[in-house]
């Protein structure tokens, strides 16, 4: 009723947002020789800047609710997505934080793609051939990465980008 109308006014489109975004199925506990899953984690909007680059995660909390009570559970979401931005909202008013500043702020809307990606492009001093590479879309198969897989393959290919002449990348099958 409220987040995605108040998403598209900030320019962002239907591709860049993911509703419902389950990234892990739950943890596998063992008790008395029994697998159970737990729950499941699932952020309620995740903000693409382009295909393969997350740069926001959403809570949203009912109407009656402050906006800021959502964000510590953003920002674990946050945390374990590897985006530099989180915001939590009632529909009403929106809190932000900035884990690149460290940062916390009220707003009145929410801030657009290109806004948000060229606050992490100038944090991180890409440039502009740098800032190509890294949004060439990466993966050409219908199978999309986990979300860890996602995280590792932006980490070093920003790192390469970024002229780095040692990363050190850690590889399971």
């Amino acid at each position: 009723k409220y987040v995605v109308p108040n998403l598209h006014g900030a320019g962002w489109a239907d591709d860049q947002i993911r509703e419902q975004v389950t990234y892990t199925v739950g943890r596998i506990r063992v008790s008395n020789g029994k697998a159970k899953r737990g729950t499941p984690r699932r952020v309620d909007y995740l903000l693409f800047y382009n295909r393969d680059l997350p740069l926001a995660v959403v809570e949203a909390k009912a109407e009656y609710l402050a906006p800021s009570e959502g964000l510590q559970q953003a920002m674990q979401y946050g945390q374990a997505l590897d985006v530099p931005f989180v915001y939590a909202t009632n529909g009403l008013s929106i809190v932000e934080h900035d884990f690149l500043t460290g940062q916390e702020r009220e707003l009145e809307t929410f801030p657009s793609p290109l806004e948000l990606w060229n606050r992490v492009r100038l944090h991180k001093g890409l440039s502009a051939a740098a800032e190509d590479k890294l949004l060439t879309p990466y993966n050409l198969q219908d199978r999309v990465p986990r979300y860890y897989q996602s995280i590792a393959i932006n980490r070093a290919s920003e790192a390469i980008l970024q002229g780095k002449t040692r990363v050190l990348l850690t590889l399971a099958t």
